[in-house]
């Protein structure tokens, strides 16, 4: 049963993966096995990820491309499974945020934030899908939050974007899950990363969160790894569609 859990002879690309819980899933799924490709849009910082990985005697490589540009998208990908040979785990993690009073959101930033949180997860899950779905077989773990089930002031952009990911989740799951694929959704609560560092240096919004989350700390992005791991293994075959919250109970709780 153990063994279901492993990665060995698998192949990951993680979108967003130069630092933060993209770097940090990259590396759960290199020590679960498998061969991870991490992806940034700035080439010199998606070389200094992989060289770390690569230093940790880990299998990395890298694929550098916007995940906001459909046709280069595609082309990325095929030349990936071209170099690498087929991908059989994507995570959807690039993504941004936007804190602001809704009233005072300009168009740009609303579509800057949509493009990147939303449309880079279509973009990506299609030019990657077409290739999985020849092979009938393949794992997508779109990268949600707790916002996609919550609002909070100031984030209303972000929230938007997070639950339109829950739903594609689910989308995916019903055109794809027959043709071999599982596609679920990861949903990390608020974890100490440099998206989330003004939250981090605010004493009022900590003293908040650690009374509201029922672990009452915030989370650490290793801890992400094992659902991570689980959603890309074989272990969860007949798991799709779904969001698994990684929130200390966040969610659980009134």
């Amino acid at each position: 049963m153990i063994d279901s859990f492993r990665l060995n002879g698998r192949r990951a690309l993680i979108t967003g993966s130069v630092r933060g819980i993209g770097l940090a899933l990259a590396r759960g799924l290199a020590q679960a096995g498998a061969q991870v490709v991490l992806n940034g849009r700035d080439a010199e910082r998606a070389q200094g990820a992989c060289a770390l990985l690569r230093d940790e005697g880990l299998d990395a490589d890298y694929s550098v491309f916007d995940v906001t540009d459909h046709g280069a998208v595609a082309t990325a990908i095929d030349a990936l499974e071209l170099r690498l040979g087929p991908l059989d785990i994507l995570i959807n993690n690039a993504g941004l945020q936007h804190r602001q009073a809704l009233q005072d959101v300009s168009a740009d930033d609303w579509h800057r934030l949509m493009s990147t949180n939303l449309d880079g997860v279509f973009n990506v899950s299609k030019a990657v899908a077409r290739h999985m779905i020849t092979r009938r077989n393949g794992k997508i773990i779109n990268i949600g939050s707790v916002q996609s089930e919550l609002a909070r002031r100031s984030i209303a952009p972000y929230a938007a974007s997070k639950g339109a990911v829950r739903m594609l989740t689910r989308g995916m799951c019903a055109d794809w899950a027959g043709l071999g694929l599982q596609i679920n959704a990861l949903a990390p609560g608020y974890f100490q990363t440099e998206l989330n560092q003004a939250l981090v240096n605010d004493p009022a919004f900590c003293e908040w969160l650690l009374q509201r989350t029922p672990a009452g700390r915030w989370g650490n992005v290793e801890e992400l790894c094992g659902a991570a791991v689980f959603l890309a293994s074989s272990a969860s075959n007949f798991v799709n569609g779904q969001t698994l919250f990684v929130d200390g109970g966040l969610t659980s709780v009134v």
